[in-house]
């Protein structure tokens, strides 16, 4: 499998996704967008995996490869690639897919519960999550879900955290990929983001539990496994 991804800011990259392809010999490529990088043709790749960011998916004015951002994600849904939005990413899926995103009603940054939907209990990726697992959130805004696609996760805090549209379209609010490192990196990008709120970690306890980021790198595992196969 050829995976590309589009990174919009150093301090959000594969992360634990990186490792997990690495390892079942996936070829990696990138398009560095805060570089200049140019983006791919859709004939070189088989996945495209869309990462976050502190911008908001309708800055096309403030980011001149915004537009054409969205247009390889549309024509790589169109022509059956495996899509995959993480946080900023998904925002700008459901955009492509015509759903609004907007303000949360609170920032939501750090560990809290995802809980699968009605729907989500019986999908291949929502019901990963029966447990209620504590994932990493980073985020301000929130995606409505896409005509046609499939509602998977909600959080207290966020109602809409995850949607799968057919097979190969999958939207994540939160990081799983984000490990300590990548976590503190983020910490250190957007300090502001972290004034108190009912749903915001202080920066010490985000990060002092180092089996929540492992366990969140082997549910990432198993999500790509099931996203992939």
């Amino acid at each position: 499998m050829r995976v590309h991804y589009l990174s919009h800011v150093p301090f959000e990259q594969l992360g634990a996704m990186e490792t997990w392809f690495r390892e079942r010999d996936v070829s990696i490529s990138r398009s560095l967008l805060f570089q200049g990088d140019p983006l791919p043709d859709i004939s070189e790749f088989d996945a495209l995996v869309v990462m976050g960011g502190p911008m908001g998916a309708d800055d096309d004015c403030d980011h001149t490869w915004m537009a054409p951002e969205k247009a390889l994600i549309r024509h790589s849904i169109a022509a059956g690639k495996k899509v995959l939005g993480i946080c900023l990413g998904a925002q700008l899926i459901a955009r492509v897919l015509g759903a609004p995103v907007t303000a949360n009603p609170d920032k939501e940054i750090g560990w809290f519960p995802v809980y699968p939907t009605s729907a989500g209990q019986s999908d291949s990726i929502g019901k990963l999550f029966a447990g209620a697992p504590p994932v990493l959130h980073w985020h301000g805004d929130t995606f409505a879900i896409p005509d046609g696609a499939v509602h998977l996760l909600e959080s207290k805090g966020c109602a809409n955290q995850a949607f799968r549209y057919g097979d190969n379209v999958l939207g994540l609010q939160f990081h799983l990929e984000l490990q300590t490192d990548n976590a503190a990196a983020l910490c250190d990008a957007c300090p502001e983001d972290l004034a108190d709120g009912p749903w915001v970690e202080p920066r010490a306890s985000m990060l002092a539990d180092g089996q929540r980021f492992e366990d969140a790198r082997q549910l990432l595992g198993r999500v790509l496994s099931a996203f992939l196969r």
